[in-house]
Order: structure tokens, then C-alpha cells, then sequence
């Protein structure tokens, strides 16, 4: 039963509408999870099998972040397995997987003010019984960690039972370390129990291990990665790997930004290519098919599709225009407000900066493939996706079948940053299977990649602040347009509009996930922050560290500025405006000193920058130089109190890959556009830096005992602001503009 918001709040008023509506939707729901004859489902997150091997059902996809080591080292660690005997599974679609905490951000806009109060608790309960399964936002460990560890203490807790039933003694009496079940006197193996335990019953309130609780300790430590064997010896299967009998191959074209129709393809050419079997046409796409991917390329190179695109065609100068518009518009909005701005700002000096960044492509090493097979109205799907439940219920109504009809075999993915929340190639990659009849592989080449992207959103910034006496900053306002991507994402996903659509539809939507990262957590009186959603043309989508990646560039930026104009280095100047911030003033002095940071001196090349997300706080030091007219970071240091991380070194290497990918994003992986189209497709023209680009980069956790933060997004927003700064030092010129590096 699927509804709508509109048709909750029908009749009664909104509050009588959710619970008259959804007291009909059924309030349980078991697990779903494919067991075998050896194996014994404990809970939806784990099964055991004989031999004593723990299978951890695993929701989340997993694309190089280290998800699928991160959330069963929790279940394994409360549960007392032996790491040795763990292995990963991926979940079924099934409410029990639910994000609801990525949901929320995707949701709260529409839902926040609802049924008098009761919007939060709305939108779980519409995310769980839609089963929203979601990847992204760096929400996995903060959403699904408490789970696990209650699924290892639930399984601890039922093969206690039944070991005490055989013993004849008291269950509170046993324990459990290194898959090994023991009274103190006597010992059972996992394996040799499970089956027994999953018919007893569990306690009211469930017992969590203790700190100081037996030996074999799992959270915490850097345990081997469960991923990590496979992607060395090849094993690790992507959706490029899967190989069908009678399965062919295919390349698409999906035409310019704006496309709207194909037009024109010279099929009598494609027929040349060795290996070439038919072609496949929708309204949006046209498809080659062969014996070979690269049989299939070569085809629907010489297809040399056209396309009827809207006008006007999309390209930089009109982005800048629409962008610039934007601020003398009637959409904009105000999403937080502190103090008295205006009175603040009445007759005083003021000091201006304006900021552009240009749309960021997605980049990811492995591009969108989908593999599908469509027999007897059933398909099968095998892809990396990052709203599986979705992706399901799009690929049914694009074949005109039940959502039952579709089984979906999640797999990884070689890197996303957002790029896997669109489900087109599995789409496209079904319905190719069902008109050939054959099982097919759609492989998007680097070029369809670029071409179809949907890149984190362009953005205009004008900032103006009010210095006090001291150097303090009395007020600050922050003028924001961009396009509201996420509701865009949202709607592609969950409505299946198409792109163009979506982007159309919130032209005039202001999105508080369009400013994230605003206000900055500087002690500053008196603040603003608008929004100016802005119709550009181009659809937008979900990037690594989403708006933060702008407005920490912004308001950093910024802050070099306003220390420079009150004759204060940069990090005094910021410790002086983060009262009552103790952990990311920690931070802040922290990598000052272990990056030995002189004071923003010219001639430098240091710069400094520090951002909050994701329940975490980050400081980092950028030391550069220029090599041919570009800059090379010859060490970048940052220092993160991201909580009690359960492995703290894929914490560090997620914070790590961050600080590269922020790095690429400063110089380079921009998309420009001319007539439609982007005039860069080729990875070695997109300005990414190379190795040698890349001096030390040193990652330093601080010890925290708060709850774990996100730490797959937080390395990115602080580099291009820090770049920047170093950037000032070693040529006195400030930079407003991202890429910091102009194209060649």
C-alpha cells in the first residue's frame, strides 16, 4: 500500500488523517532474508550457519567508504564472533533497512509542519513502510550502528539460552568471546547452537556488553576489511563483472542537456561494425547491441545519433545569468535568522565578497552499468544502487510489471559520491533486455558518463559582514542561489520524472539542504542566510559533502578576508569567533600545530580552514606551491574529532579520501558547458590533479567518547577554502571562484 502526502492529511484534519490512514498499514514485518539448509536467521541483520560462519545482512551499498566492514565489526564485536568467521550479505528490499534518518533530510521540507507537531515521527513511519532503503549523506554508521550492535547483543543473548538449556544452568551465566560460548566450565561453538537458538525467546530490556566484558574486543580496532581480499584477487564481482549465458552488450547515447527527442541515426553504418547485432531506440536514448562492449561503442559511434534539444541550449554564460537573476527574484527565502541584521548593518562600513563555483561532475571510477535479464514477465537486475527499493519500483513501471517481479541483486560499486541515487542505466538495461530477448550488460562509456551527469549544482554567493571593534565580527549575511538539487534528486527517485522535469518543478523552490553548512558556528551576533533557487537548466543531483562543499568555501573564504581587514592572522582571528565550540577549536589549534602553521605569513603557502557536518569537526592545513602555473599541495594536514569511531582507521581513510577529492574539486572536475553540451569529456582534460599534484597527507583523530560522526564527506568542504588561502600567501591575490584553476 503506497501513499502520498496529500492523501494522509485528507478529512479531519492532518493529525486524524496519518492516524486513520495509516492504522490500516500493518505494523510488523519479518525479515525476507534467502536462508539455506545450513544456515539459521537470528534477526534481519544476521544468520548463522553450522559451521559456525556469521552472515551480517548488510542494507548499505558499499562503495569503497567501508560500510560493509564498519556495521558487522558492531554486530560482531556485541555478539563476541571471531572476526575470522564473518561474512557480508547483501539485504533484500525490505522496510527493516529503512533510512530514515537520510530520508528525513530528503523529506522534512514537505513534512516538518505537519500533523501539529508530529512531522519527524511522519516521516519515519512513511520511510519504513515504503521501505526507503538509502545510501548516502555519511548517515550509515550514525543510522543503522545502533541496530547492529542490538542484533549482536539480541544473537548473544539467544545462543547463551540455549547453551544454559543443555548445561542446565543459568543463561546470565555464560558468555560469549571469539565464536566461542562458555559457562567457565563448558564451551559450545556458534555453529554447534544456532539452530537451537533461534526458538527461544528474548528479554525485555536486552543487556548490552560492557567496556571491561571478557577479552576479544572488536570496536575500536582496526580490524581487516572484509572487502578488501576480494578487490585484490579480483573475486570482488561490480556490475561489470556479471557474466549471463547468451548475455550481449551495450553502449548508449542519450543526447545533450535539453534533448529532447532523438531525431536522426544512421543505422546502415553501425551494421559495418564486426559483432553488431541490432539497435534499441526510446524517445530520450538510442542503445547499440553487440557480441562486445567495445563492438557496441564502435556502433554507436558511427549511429551518430541527433537529437531535437530545447532552447535555449544550456552553456556557462547562461548558467551565470539565471544565476545572477536569481537574487532579484520573488522565490527566495530565509532559512535562519539571528539577532538584528538589518539594524546592524543601518549606516555602517561594510565588507562585501561575491563567490561563484562551477557545476562539479561525479567522476566515479566505475560509470553507471547495469546487467539485465527479462524472461516471462520476470526481470533481474544486478547494479550498484543507492535507493534499491526505487530502483526496483522504476524499473516495474518502465516494463509495466509488479514491483514482485523484479528481483534486484545489489552489488558494489567503484566509487558513486551521489551519482548512484539515479537508477537510468538499470532502467535502460531491462528494457534493452526485453526487446532483444537476450540477457544484456549496459555499460555507459566515460563519455555518456560526463555527458548524462547530473553534477552537484552551480552557485552564486554574496556575503557581506560588519567588523566590530576588536576584529569581531557584529553581523553577517549570506546571499545564496543555486538550484535546489536535493528536492530534485527526490523527485527523480521517488516520483520517476524525468530530469527535466524535476529541475523545472523546483525552479522556484527554496531548500534549506541548498544551504547546508550555514550559519557557520562562529559566535557572531547577528546573522542571515537566503536562499535563491534559480531555474538554470540544468538538472543537479547529490554530490560528496552535498551545499557544505559551497558554503564552507564561502564563508572560509570569508573569514581569510575579514582577518585580513582586521590585521589578525587567520587562526587567532577564528578562535577568537568559536566561543563555546571546544571540539573544533580543539581541532583548529590541534593542526596548527602539527602542520607548524606560521601564522598565514606571505610566501607561506599555508592556508587554514575548519567546517561541523555530520556530527563532527574538522581543521586543516594546506601547505602549497605553484608547478607550471598550477598549484600542488605539498602536505595537507587535518585534524577531525569524529567521536568513538568502531574503526578508526577507515574513519582516517575516509577523511583522507575527502582531502583528495576536495583537492580534485578545488583545481579541477568542473563541467562547462557550450550549446548543450560539455566541452570537456575526456578524464585527462578535466584538470584532475595527478600523484605528483599530492605531497603527505596526515590525518590525526582525536580521542572522543561522544557518539560516532559521519566521516565519508567531512574531508571535502575544508580543502578548496584552505587552498585558497595558501594560494593568497603565495600571490597576495584572493580567490572567489571554484575551480581555483582556470580552464585550459
Amino acid at each position: 500500500m503506497r501513499l502520498d502526502r496529500r492523501s494522509l492529511l485528507v478529512g479531519g484534519g492532518a493529525t486524524a488523517g496519518l492516524l486513520l490512514a495509516w492504522g490500516v498499514w500493518p505494523r510488523d514485518y519479518a525479515p525476507n532474508v534467502a536462508v539455506s539448509d545450513t544456515e539459521t536467521l537470528i534477526n534481519a541483520f544476521l544468520k548463522i550457519d553450522s559451521a559456525g560462519q556469521i552472515i551480517v545482512v548488510m542494507p548499505q551499498l558499499e562503495m569503497g567508504q567501508g560500510v560493509s566492514t564498519v556495521l558487522p565489526q558492531i554486530l560482531a564485536d556485541e555478539l563476541g564472533a571471531d572476526w575470522r568467521m564473518v561474512a557480508v550479505q547483501g539485504a533484500p528490499v525490505s522496510p527493516l533497512y529503512a533510512n530514515t534518518l537520510l530520508a528525513k533530510t530528503f523529506m522534512e521540507p514537505d513534512w516538518a509542519r505537519i500533523a501539529g507537531g508530529a512531522g519527524d515521527w511522519a516521516i519515519r513511519q512513511f520511510a519504513t513502510r515504503n521501505a526507503m532503503m538509502l545510501t548516502g549523506g555519511a548517515t550509515s554508521l550514525r543510522m543503522f550502528g545502533q541496530a547492529y550492535r542490538e542484533a549482536g547483543a539480541a544473537a548473544r543473548v539467544l545462543l547463551c539460552k540455549a547453551a544454559a538449556a543443555r548445561w542446565g544452568t543459568e543463561w546470565e551465566s555464560c558468555t560469549i568471546s571469539k565464536g566461542v560460548v562458555s559457562d567457565g566450565q563448558r564451551s559450545l561453538r556458534i555453529g554447534e547452537l544456532a539452530t537451537e537458538a533461534a526458538g527461544f525467546a528474548l528479554p525485555d530490556v536486552l543487556p548490552m556488553r560492557t567496556d571491561d566484558e571478557g577479552d576479544g574486543r572488536l570496536l575500536g580496532e582496526d580490524v581487516p576489511r572484509l572487502d578488501l581480499p576480494s578487490k585484490v584477487d579480483g573475486s570482488y564481482n561490480f556490475a561489470a563483472d556479471i557474466r549471463l549465458p547468451g548475455m550481449v552488450y551495450a553502449s548508449i547515447r542519450q543526447g545533450p542537456v535539453g534533448a529532447i527527442r532523438l531525431v536522426l541515426a544512421k543505422e546502415a553504418a553501425a551494421r559495418k561494425v564486426g559483432g553488431f547485432l541490432r539497435v534499441v531506440k526510446q524517445e530520450g536514448w538510442i542503445a547499440a547491441v553487440a557480441s562486445s562492449w567495445w563492438a557496441a561503442n564502435k556502433a554507436l559511434d558511427l549511429l551518430d545519433p541527433v537529437f531535437d534539444v530545447r532552447e535555449p541550449r544550456v552553456s556557462d554564460a547562461l548558467i551565470a545569468r539565471k544565476l545572477d537573476a536569481a537574487f532579484d527574484g520573488e522565490h527566495g527565502r530565509r532559512f535562519f535568522e539571528q539577532g538584528d541584521v538589518a539594524a546592524s548593518f543601518a549606516g555602517a562600513h561594510l565588507v562585501r565578497a561575491d563567490f561563484e563555483v562551477a557545476p562539479a561532475l561525479h567522476l566515479g571510477l566505475e560509470p553507471p552499468c547495469a546487467t539485465a535479464r527479462v524472461a516471462d514477465s520476470r526481470v533481474e537486475i544486478w547494479v550498484a544502487s543507492q535507493a534499491p527499493a526505487f530502483c526496483r519500483r522504476a524499473i516495474a513501471r518502465a516494463l509495466g510489471v509488479g514491483e514482485a517481479d523484479v528481483s534486484l541483486y545489489p552489488l558494489g560499486a567503484g566509487g558513486s559520491f551521489g551519482r548512484r541515487f539515479d537508477h537510468d542505466a538499470a532502467v535502460q538495461a531491462a528494457l534493452i533486455a526485453r526487446e532483444i530477448g537476450r540477457p544484456v550488460q549496459l555499460q555507459y562509456s566515460r563519455l555518456e558518463d560526463v555527458l548524462s551527469d547530473r553534477p552537484r549544482p552551480p552557485a552564486r554567493a554574496r556575503l557581506w559582514a560588519k567588523l566590530a571593534a576588536g576584529g569581531r565580527i557584529d553581523s553577517l549575511a549570506a546571499k545564496i542561489a543555486t538550484p535546489s538539487a536535493n528536492r530534485e534528486v527526490w523527485d527523480r527517485i521517488s516520483e520517476g520524472i524525468s530530469a527535466a522535469e524535476a529541475a523545472h518543478k523546483h525552479s522556484e523552490t527554496a531548500d534549506v539542504a541548498a544551504v547546508s553548512g550555514l550559519p557557520p558556528l562562529y559566535a557572531i551576533p547577528h546573522m542571515t542566510v537566503d536562499h535563491y533557487p534559480a531555474d538554470i537548466g540544468l538538472p543537479a543531483g547529490r554530490w560528496r559533502s552535498n551545499a557544505d562543499s559551497l558554503t564552507c568555501f564561502f564563508t572560509e573564504c570569508f573569514m581569510d578576508e575579514l582577518a585580513q581587514r582586521a590585521g589578525i592572522e587567520p587562526m587567532s582571528f577564528r578562535l577568537q569567533h568559536l566561543t563555546g565550540q571546544t571540539r573544533l577549536a580543539r581541532c583548529l589549534t590541534t593542526v596548527g600545530a602539527l602542520g607548524g602553521w606560521q601564522g598565514g605569513a606571505m610566501g607561506s603557502g599555508q592556508g587554514l580552514a575548519i567546517h561541523a557536518m555530520d556530527g563532527g569537526f574538522i581543521a586543516v592545513l594546506v601547505e602549497a606551491d605553484m608547478r607550471s602555473g598550477r598549484p600542488r599541495a605539498k602536505r595537507i594536514t587535518a585534524v577531525a574529532d569524529l567521536g568513538a569511531q568502531p574503526h578508526p582507521d577507515i574513519a582516517r581513510q575516509q577523511v583522507e579520501g575527502g582531502l583528495v577529492f576536495g583537492f580534485a574539486a578545488a583545481t579541477g572536475c568542473a563541467a562547462h558547458y557550450r550549446a548543450g553540451m560539455p566541452e570537456r569529456a575526456v578524464m585527462g582534460r578535466l584538470g584532475l590533479p595527478l600523484l605528483a599534484d599530492m605531497g603527505d597527507v596526515t590525518v590525526e583523530l582525536i580521542p572522543s567518547s561522544a557518539d560516532p560522526a559521519g566521516s565519508g564527506q567531512i574531508g571535502v568542504p575544508v580543502v578548496a577554502p584552505a587552498l585558497a588561502g595558501a594560494l593568497f600567501s603565495l600571490t597576495g591575490r584572493r580567490h572567489r571562484v571554484l575551480p581555483l584553476v582556470p580552464p585550459a
